[in-house]
């Protein structure tokens, strides 16, 4: 009977997921530079590679263009709670999170004008929020409000609105309803880079969309998520209030 002799990438392979899953090499910890593990193995940098990208798909390394392989955090599950009253619809009370946004003004446009029913070219309020759980992304916001209902000075007061955000506070009033819908699709370009997935691995997204009495739309949030490990559980009730 002849057997397989492990290559020499799954061999280091083996040995650094041995030393992450025992807690001898910690998450979050940066991994030795790639020619300094391939020396250490006495390997080419490319087999090294090799050994990196099979843990990079366990989910187990990370790889930040510019700043090296670090090991992530261990798997958790975290339950989608959504509704209106967070920006960040996963864990609105993760006290580890640190929120970062920016406003602008844009004009309507595609997907906005039927979200928001209003007229092509109509100004909005935009709010894009990106959540951190240490040095991983955890997700991303946008938030658009009709230029004319946004709270008075919100767009002018920066203090404000990043104080809103950091509490993950609302932007309006609160509505009449809110109906949301999650669909899992790949993420875009932009998304990908920000939440830093492959492009090829799904993300979810949730789009919210908030209507007063009257029944005029009063917010439109677009939420995406990076799905794997870190996003188990998903639970997601019915919020049509």
């Amino acid at each position: 009977m002849i057997r397989s002799v492990p290559s020499r990438h799954h061999e280091i392979a083996d040995d650094l997921r041995r030393q992450i899953t025992t807690g001898r090499i910690k998450p979050g910890e940066r991994l030795p530079s790639e020619a300094g593990l391939a020396d250490r193995y006495k390997v080419s940098t490319s087999t090294l590679r090799r050994a990196l990208g099979a843990l990079q798909v366990e989910g187990l390394v990370e790889k930040i263009q510019g700043k090296g392989n670090f090991v992530r955090r261990p798997p958790r599950k975290i339950v989608y709670v959504g509704g209106w009253g967070t920006l960040d619809p996963w864990t609105a009370a993760e006290t580890a999170l640190r929120v970062s946004v920016r406003t602008t003004v844009v004009p309507a446009e595609g997907q906005l004008t039927t979200l928001l029913k209003v007229p092509t070219g109509s100004p909005l309020a935009e709010f894009f929020c990106t959540s951190h759980e240490g040095k991983s992304p955890h997700g991303l916001a946008r938030i658009y409000i009709p230029r004319g209902m946004a709270p008075t000075g919100v767009l002018d007061d920066e203090s404000s609105w990043r104080e809103a955000a950091a509490r993950f506070a609302v932007l309006s009033s609160p509505p009449a309803t809110v109906r949301e819908t999650v669909c899992a699709r790949p993420p875009t370009p932009d998304e990908a880079a920000a939440l830093r997935v492959r492009s090829a691995v799904a993300v979810l997204a949730v789009t919210r969309v908030a209507t007063d009495a009257a029944g005029r739309v009063v917010e439109a949030a677009l939420l995406v998520f990076p799905r794997g490990p870190r996003r188990r559980g998903l639970h997601h009730p019915s919020h049509d209030r």
